[in-house]
């Protein structure tokens, strides 16, 4: 591999197929955690030890990038480009939260070309008014199911790649009950989501229960603080999710790390107790193929200054 194939990634759009590949790990009857990333160097860290996909998680993106509260204030565009930074940054396919779609039917349409455009993989979809809030507060409020079928159909039509991830989040557990749940989520898979979402279920009897409800693909969500218990992804295997996110899980002991280390800097003036907790720089120049680059831009003058 040239150096050149090597970081394509970043530089430009990466030229395999990633939709392609999301769907076969789909359909190969596993079930795989996606953890969040939430800038590009923790994509590459995730795709270091070994995940097959990651996922971009808007409460993230808003927290890291913008000092947001995850209530919908990144716009499609800011948010379709920090998702792209990602999606390119590593070989594996990326999964990205688009809210409710910014908007009504035309801008879901938008939404979905322009995450699509910036290599991503699929995108999830809430049915959710706006405002919207994080999955796991109250006073959320829903769109009627009609409405959100509208922007399911919406999505199906702005896709280019067909294997491009149309993931349908059903919000109304937490506001309607359980049974309004299940409606919606098989409302909107005989509408083509190839996925749904149930958010904010509250105990390992109603994920199973969804399951038995719900016959096609299913995410779970397994943020931390939440109003979902604590399973694992073998558990969730057994009740038939295809997906596990953990959407925060690298944000949250990244604002800790940062945190406890600002302290210790704090109080003591030095940063020297603080580097056997730290990646050392050789690490990073590996994780980010600086070598490569190095002997790409050598490589280049070396061409120019020879015409």
């Amino acid at each position: 591999m040239s150096q050149s194939d090597k970081i394509q990634g970043v530089m430009l759009q990466a030229p395999e197929n990633k939709p392609k590949k999301l769907a076969a790990l789909i359909n190969s009857g596993k079930t795989f955690a996606l953890p969040g990333a939430f800038n590009a160097v923790s994509a590459r860290i995730i795709e270091r030890e070994g995940f097959p996909a990651v996922y971009v998680s808007g409460a993230g993106v808003s927290n890291g990038v913008a000092g947001y509260p995850d209530i919908g204030l990144m716009t499609a565009t800011e948010m379709a480009e920090q998702a792209g930074y990602i999606a390119r940054s590593v070989s594996i396919p990326a999964i990205a939260d688009a809210d409710n779609g910014y908007g009504e039917a035309i801008n879901v349409y938008r939404t979905v070309q322009d995450y699509e455009r910036q290599g991503l993989s699929g995108l999830h979809l809430e049915d959710q008014s706006i405002p919207k809030r994080c999955g796991h507060l109250d006073g959320k409020k829903l769109i009627d199911p009609n409405h959100m079928v509208e922007k399911i159909a919406a999505a199906l039509a702005a896709r280019q790649n067909p294997d491009f991830l149309i993931i349908a989040r059903v919000d109304s557990r937490a506001v309607l009950g359980f049974d309004d749940a299940v409606a919606r989520a098989n409302r909107y898979l005989d509408a083509g989501a190839q996925m749904i979402f149930p958010e904010a279920l509250t105990t390992p009897e109603e994920f199973s229960e969804f399951a038995k409800q719900v016959p096609g693909k299913l995410i779970a969500n397994m943020t931390e603080f939440g109003k979902t218990p604590y399973l694992s992804v073998s558990e969730f295997e057994s009740l038939r999710y295809a997906i596990v996110l953990f959407p925060l899980t690298a944000f949250r002991i990244m604002m800790k790390s940062v945190t406890d280390s600002m302290r210790v800097l704090k109080a003591a003036g030095s940063q020297v107790n603080l580097l056997n907790q730290m990646t050392p720089r050789t690490e990073l120049y590996d994780l980010l193929c600086y070598q490569d680059y190095e002997q790409l831009d050598a490589t280049l003058a070396h061409q120019y200054s020879s015409l």
